[in-house]
This record gives C-alpha cells, structure tokens and sequence, in this order.
C-alpha cells in the first residue's frame, strides 16, 4: 500500500478494529486510532507495542454518538496529518435511545457520525485520499428513504435499524465518489464476524456463542476485504471475501443517493 501518512482507524478497540490496526502497523504503517474508549486504546496499543516495537500509533478521543465530539476531533487535525481514512466504528443497539443531538443511536455511530467526520475531514485530506466504508451484507434485506434516519421507537428494531444505518452509509459513499471523483472510495462487507457486535442481548445468546460463533470468521480474516480497499488504486468497488466487483446494481440510485444527503445536510451542519 502506497501511503504516506496516518490511516485514521476509527473503532480502534474493537475486534475488526485492533486487528486492522495490528496488521497495518506490522506493514509499517502510522495509524492514528480513534476510539471512545481511550483506556482499552492503551491496552490494544500497548499489545501490538508488545510484538511490534516500531509501531507509530498515536490514539485520540472520538464518540461518533455526539456530533460534538466528532467537530472537536476533526478540529484537532492539521492538513496532510491524514492520509486515508478507514471508518469502521459500528454498533448495533440493544434498544432504542436517542442521542445529545437527537438521533437514533445506532444511526449517529454507523451513519451520523461517520458522515460528519468524512465531512469534515475532507479539506485536510488529500485529493485522491483512500476512504472505505464499512458496510454489511444485511443492506440488501432492507429499503431506504430519508424516513429511515429517524426512526420513532416503534420503527425501531436491533438488525433493521442496523441495516438501514449501514445502507445509508454505502449511500453516501456513492454519492460521496460522485462529487468527489478524485477521491478513492471503496465498500467494504467482512460477512459475518465473531465479534462482540452480534451478541443482541437476547436469551438465547449463550447458545449461539456455542453453535454459531465458532462457524464465523475471525475478526483478521472479517477485517481483509477493507485492508484490500484500503490499498486499491481504483475506488467504486465493493470488497468482499477474497475479491471485489463492481457495486452491486440493487444499490445503484443517484436519485435516492441525492436525497439522502440533502436529509443529512437538514439535519446536521457540516
């Protein structure tokens, strides 16, 4: 991978996170991790500093359930101190909360959140900056309208108001190519993970820790399709498995892309 600069790891602690962090540090790259958690950041820190002495890897604070929080670390960032951008963070809420600025959390963390940062991390990013987007293969069981990124409690539900927050990420991520064509945007879909991600809360929990899990990738091989992307010259791809293709045609709406940003411009002020 051809890049100068700090790859900003945003979800640094969590599994597919450190072992992105892990796996570009070893291939000598500085990453920046930004991460809420700042004491379990010193631990994966520390753990990779163990194996590999050499790592550059500098930590910062970022909440992407307060836009807040997301202005203040964008502000903290010169020109040129970034150079790609993985946004990984991601969570699927157990039940149904509104944020500080008055979203949906599992929107603000998966949607919101990395939408303001890609945002406002634009100026200082170089023009033909990589940028790749975590995504989900569960976008294609659900349809998307500017309704969906305001669910009321009763349109709530933990997989569905996941999907949706997951496809109007890859929503933007098309429509974000499209007025930036210098940019190298990809898609990236780990499958399905053995992470702490697809413990719902429900009963039966143990048991799919049991029988499910163990069929499940490791967050390293979940992690591989953004690794690719992240090194790719070309953007407009979606990584997935080994390989990549061309963006699946069921997601291909420049109208509804259009829409959804201009929904997110009313709702939140770059």
């Amino acid at each position: 991978m051809e890049v100068s600069g700090r790859i900003l790891v945003t979800g640094a602690t969590g599994s597919m996170g450190a072992a992105a962090v892990e796996t570009l540090a070893e291939a000598g790259h500085p990453v920046l991790m930004a991460c809420r958690n700042l004491a379990k950041a010193e631990a994966v820190r520390a753990d990779i500093l163990s194996r590999f002495p050499q790592a550059d890897l500098v930590i910062r604070p970022l909440d992407l359930s307060s836009m807040a929080s997301v202005r203040q670390f964008a502000d903290g960032l010169e020109k040129g101190s970034v150079q790609a951008l993985f946004n990984n963070a991601g969570t699927i809420s157990k039940c149904y909360s509104i944020t500080e600025d008055g979203f949906e959390n599992t929107l603000s963390v998966n949607y919101f959140g990395p939408w303001l940062l890609t945002c406002l991390l634009l100026p200082i990013l170089p023009a033909d900056a990589r940028i790749v987007n975590m995504v989900s293969l569960t976008c294609r069981y659900v349809s998307l309208d500017e309704t969906a990124l305001q669910p009321t409690e009763k349109q709530f539900s933990q997989l569905g108001t996941y999907a949706r927050a997951k496809r109007a990420l890859l929503s933007f991520s098309l429509e974000l190519a499209r007025r930036y064509p210098s940019l190298r945007v990809n898609l990236a879909d780990p499958g399905i993970v053995a992470s702490n991600m697809i413990d719902l809360g429900h009963w039966y929990d143990p048991l799919a820790d049991r029988l499910f899990k163990p069929l499940c990738k490791t967050p390293k091989a979940g992690v591989q399709p953004a690794l690719r992307a992240l090194a790719a010259a070309e953007g407009n791809r979606y990584y997935v498995g080994k390989g990549s293709r061309a963006i699946p045609g069921r997601y291909l709406d420049p109208a509804l892309d259009v829409r959804i940003w201009a929904a997110t411009e009313a709702l939140i002020s770059v």
